[in-house]
């Protein structure tokens, strides 16, 4: 425990290069799992939030995954016929996996693949292509007197997807914890994004690019989730150690 508190927390470079070079403010509240990036823009304020939950879930979401693959996996194995030659001896495609009761042997998932379709490692000099795992964000930009709008997307891979848009006239309406706490009723804010006609689709992911919203911020956030859950965790750390000494 003591040698991962002592671990660095310095910003990365890629994370110091996008603030010191973005027209975005960061606030970073130590101990909460939300960030957020704002700025002003022709009379605009704009705020990009998200959160290191994302991480957790999609963390979560490959374990599940992988133990499922691991349970197809068996299931396929303990379902396919095996194959041997007279005399008991095997031929070469049932090798490596133990005997059944009968004496025969089970042929091996991966034997039961065509050479061609097994996966392979990556060879020197090859890095693999996973690709990154996806940021939910909300983009609240508010006018003065004209209300809001609320853009949900997802920034994976360098690129911003967006989810939906909704415009409300008035701009609390956007945070839905006060809509809670006023009991308001919430107004219609607007069709489903991709029943969108295609340029209007295409006009909005301009309009986020034109205020920063874009590939450089898209390649930031998934750092940043990295850089400050790994900061989270070493604060909850110190607080266990200093509880429990």
């Amino acid at each position: 425990m003591e040698k991962e508190m002592g671990e660095s927390t310095n910003l990365p470079d890629p994370i110091k290069e996008y603030l010191d070079n973005s027209p975005f403010k960061l606030q970073d509240d130590p101990g909460q799992e939300e960030v957020v990036l704002s700025r002003n823009f022709e009379g605009e304020k704009i705020t990009v939030s998200f959160s290191i939950e994302d991480l957790n879930n999609q963390d979560e979401e490959s374990d599940q995954m992988q133990e499922q693959a691991m349970e197809d996996e068996y299931n396929d194995a303990a379902d396919m016929p095996t194959d041997t030659q007279s005399g008991g001896a095997t031929t070469k495609g049932a090798v490596n996996q133990g005997q059944t009761q009968s004496g025969n042997l089970r042929v091996a998932p991966e034997d039961s693949v065509a050479p061609s379709d097994q996966e392979t490692e990556p060879q020197d000099g090859e890095q693999s292509q996973e690709p990154g795992y996806p940021v939910n964000i909300t983009v609240d930009i508010e006018k003065p007197k004209k209300g809001a709008l609320q853009i949900s997307a997802i920034a994976q891979d360098g690129l911003i997807a967006i989810d939906d848009v909704k415009y409300f006239k008035d701009a609390k309406y956007a945070d839905p914890k006060t809509v809670m706490k006023e009991g308001i009723a919430y107004p219609y804010s607007g069709p489903p994004f991709a029943n969108l006609d295609e340029d209007l689709q295409v006009l909005f992911e301009k309009y986020l690019d034109e205020r920063g919203i874009n590939t450089t911020m898209a390649l930031f956030l998934p750092e940043y989730i990295d850089y400050k859950e790994q900061r989270e965790y070493l604060g909850w750390l110190n607080g266990v150690k200093a509880f429990v000494d």
